[in-house]
């Protein structure tokens, strides 16, 4: 479990890092981690931002523990000024994203 909340830390910088030799600034960001889970969200000043929660979730019998992660990230583009978001869920079944592009 904490190498998967360090593992998330480790990514939540990479994203909140400028871009593109852009400087951009957080403007949000909060963390929250507890045994049940771990929650996080971050808002950059370049339009990019993601929320994500995971919990455990117990799968009953032999099979044990699953993480079951859900959440978006959503960027800007810098010519088009376009916004893509990306919702998304991780659990037992897999990876299941959902791309949507606002005008």
């Amino acid at each position: 479990m904490k190498t998967i909340i360090v593992f998330c830390a480790m990514m939540v910088l990479a994203f909140a890092a400028p871009q593109g030799g852009k400087d951009a600034t957080i403007l949000k960001f909060e963390n929250d981690v507890s045994p049940e889970g771990y929650k996080f969200a971050y808002e950059t000043s370049d339009g990019t931002a993601r929320e994500e929660e995971g919990t455990l979730k117990d799968l009953g019998g032999e099979d044990g523990q699953a993480i079951v992660i859900t959440g978006s990230f959503n960027w800007k583009d810098e010519k088009t000024g376009q916004v893509y978001t990306v919702t998304f869920t991780a659990d037992e079944n897999g990876y299941k994203p959902n791309f949507k592009a606002a005008k």
